[in-house]
């Protein structure tokens, strides 16, 4: 009877020991070997626990990928792939993740990205962490004019259903953080920081998404602050403290001849300080496409070159202009800025239907007036100073 007892006890330990490992929900990466020094390639150790993470089945608490406060871990390019098991699934960042300290210490980026997610659905990626992509030595090479290159620190493709939130970025060899091919993403309470010497560091830059949320974060870099690329559509941006950077941007669109189009964008209640634009829409001769359907309004800016700038002589080489730029609504800007406060430059058939509604942009400079430039404009002005005239 008591050989009985003992197997019995053995069995059901050990059986509850496989039920507990299966349907394990927390995956620390220092239980798949990361040392978190900041020295030690712990690359293998993270794919090792995503591959654990990614393979979990349903259950009722969401499977999460925990990477520790207190620690840096070293990450050459790495890929998180899916879809996954579970139908969501969560990475929390308290600790540091940084790039490899010099060009020469870096091992093949595939896609020119250092980490990418790719295919993973419903993803929540939040926590108190930073990333760090160890940019200097990649901004002072571009600089040089040494190789082509534009090297991504954080990219989603393709990841429908995106929570991102809370995370401090820095210091990415060119775009800090971007999206790609995904619908339904939400960005929010984020920190993207670079220096504004700091080449191509886009903040967020969007591509190819549709309805996108991008709320309540600072954005400082060298570049745009937000990029909204050819084939987004329904993007909203509000409450974006941008500055050092470039601003807002749409576009470019239609380089070497091809089809870019935006539509549905709706930036408001942004605070831009001294940045070379505030919102900026920019597409190229020669290409083919429309920007149409915005909306920019409630905005502040201090000391912006140019608070309001359509640019459709991007890059001019004397090509037809026939992208499209039209639908456009300012309304409520109460600004300050240098004297060329308004700059709409359109050319081919023109910029149509562009509204400006109580806009006020006095100059940062005491007693010095602002002014407003524009070329092949239709549209209208209410209760706008500058005046513009080609909107009167």
């Amino acid at each position: 009877m008591q050989n009985v007892l003992v197997s019995f006890l053995i069995l059901w330990y050990a059986s509850s020991y496989f039920v507990i490992g299966y349907g394990r929900r927390n995956f620390n990466v220092l239980d798949y070997g990361a040392n978190g020094d900041g020295r030690s390639d712990d690359s293998k150790a993270f794919l090792k626990a995503w591959e654990a993470l990614c393979g979990a089945t349903e259950a009722e608490d969401i499977p999460t990928l925990q990477i520790p406060k207190g620690k840096r871990f070293l990450l050459q390019p790495a890929k998180f792939l899916g879809p996954c098991k579970s139908s969501s699934v969560h990475v929390q960042v308290l600790g540091k993740v940084v790039a490899p300290n010099t060009i020469d210490a870096w091992e093949e980026c595939e896609g020119n990205n250092w980490i990418t997610f790719e295919k993973v659905f419903n993803l929540i990626v939040d926590g108190s962490g930073e990333i760090d992509g160890k940019g200097s030595a990649w901004w002072r090479k571009q600089s040089a004019n040494q190789d082509d290159f534009f090297i991504i620190a954080l990219i989603f493709n393709h990841c429908d259903n995106l929570q991102l939130s809370g995370l401090t970025h820095v210091n990415s060899p060119a775009a800090q953080l971007t999206v790609m091919g995904s619908n339904n993403v939400t960005i929010s309470n984020l920190h993207v920081i670079a220096p504004e010497d700091s080449t191509n560091t886009d903040g967020i830059m969007i591509s190819n998404s549709q309805n996108v949320n991008i709320l309540d974060s600072f954005i400082g870099t060298g570049d745009d602050c937000v990029a909204i690329k050819s084939g987004s559509s329904f993007i909203n941006v509000t409450n974006i403290a941008c500055g050092p950077g470039h601003g807002i941007s749409v576009g470019s669109l239609g380089p070497n001849g091809s089809n870019g189009t935006v539509e549905e964008v709706h930036v408001q209640h942004c605070t831009f300080n001294g940045t070379d634009n505030g919102l900026r829409i920019k597409t190229y001769q020669g290409g083919l496409g429309f920007a149409r359907k915005m909306t920019f309004e409630h905005i502040t800016l201090v000391a912006t070159k140019y608070p309001i700038h359509i640019d459709q002589n991007y890059f001019s080489d004397g090509k037809k202009c026939n992208t499209k730029v039209k639908l456009v609504t300012y309304l409520t800007q109460r600004t300050s800025a240098t004297d060329e406060a308004i700059k709409l430059d359109c050319c081919g058939t023109g910029c149509t239907n562009i509204k400006m509604d109580n806009i006020h942009i006095t100059s940062s400079v005491k007693e010095k007036k602002t002014t407003a430039v524009c070329n092949n404009v239709s549209g209208t002005s209410s209760n706008s100073e500058p005046t513009i005239p080609c909107l009167e």
